[in-house]
């Protein structure tokens, strides 16, 4: 199947899952374009994708002088260095993946720089796994209220990459879990105006949907099987 089918096929199954949760809400599609090249990120683009997302600063700036991204929304969404924050502030619209304080420090610093606002979202580390970046949940609040009191970044919500489940529908514990985070910041702190709940990918993106999330980031079953080099 093409990319553009594949995204109609996604889409199918996100309204679907929407259906089942009793939900009418919009849910974003952001294409996960790790490893996969400009041509396919343009196709991506011309079938209606939401955003695309990479997870490289180096494979992120390469394509973005080619013109890739040109049409939609550019997400940044993998695990992202101090030092490699001034290269991308600017160019996404919206960093999913701020995993610590001194990397929102940085971001806040390099945005004022550039006179501008950065839209973030703050990664939460939900299952606790040493292997993966992100605050622990009981960290998430006090990360947030500093979030908000910074001038040059705009506070939007909570992004998770829950542990590889080994038998389907066993994350969903882990979206609901940061659901609830969502909610709860999203009344203490914010007002109730976070935008969004980013969790689910490719292979759980209907449990996430029915969990609350209103934006899915969906790599392979949109590009195909990656292959690494």
């Amino acid at each position: 199947m093409s990319i553009a089918e594949n995204i109609q096929s996604i889409r199918q199954r996100m309204a679907a899952a929407a259906q089942a949760a009793g939900r009418e809400d919009p849910i974003l599609l952001v294409g996960a374009s790790k490893m996969n090249d400009a041509a396919a990120c343009r196709e991506a683009v011309a079938a209606g994708i939401d955003a695309l997302g990479e997870n490289r600063v180096q494979e992120l700036l390469g394509k973005y002088a080619e013109g890739a991204y040109e049409g939609a929304p550019l997400h940044f969404i993998g695990h992202l260095q101090r030092n490699k924050v001034r290269q991308i502030v600017g160019k996404v619209s919206l960093i999913h993946s701020v995993s610590s304080l001194e990397l929102l420090e940085e971001i806040q610093r390099q945005a004022e720089k550039q006179g501008l606002t950065q839209a973030v979202l703050l990664e939460v580390n939900i299952g606790g796994e040493e292997s993966k970046s992100g605050f622990a949940p009981e960290e998430v609040e006090a990360a947030a209220r500093r979030a908000a009191q910074l001038p040059n970044i705009s506070m939007e919500g909570l992004m998770t990459i829950p542990p590889i489940q080994t038998v389907p529908h066993e994350n969903l514990p882990y979206f609901r879990d940061v659901y609830r985070l969502y909610i709860d910041i999203g009344e203490k702190v914010f007002h109730n105006k976070l935008k969004y709940l980013s969790m689910g990918m490719s292979d759980d993106f209907e449990d996430a949907i029915a969990a609350g999330a209103n934006m899915v980031r969906v790599g392979s079953a949109i590009f195909g099987a990656r292959h690494y080099i």
